[in-house]
């Protein structure tokens, strides 16, 4: 019989949101709004303007854009 009553651990780039959240001091929900400053910008460009303008981490940065993008993605989907 199997333990339902852990949850399952996060993956992918939202795994990466704790770590942001504590190191940079802002939800990731503010760093969406900001992302979404830069309508039409491209997944690199947006990392590097993270990278450049706010100080983020690569590896952070591209979490936030690629988390961002995919949740825009299947929300137009819907659509």
């Amino acid at each position: 019989m199997s333990d339902n009553s852990k949850a399952d651990p996060v993956k992918g780039p939202a795994s990466y949101f704790p770590s942001i959240e504590k190191k940079y001091g802002r939800p990731v929900e503010e760093w969406f709004d900001l992302i979404r400053t830069n309508p039409g910008s491209k997944h690199m460009e947006l990392v590097a303007w993270l990278k450049d303008t706010h100080g983020l981490g690569h590896g952070h940065a591209n979490a936030l854009v690629a988390y961002m993008l995919a949740e825009d993605k299947k929300e137009a989907a819907q659509k």
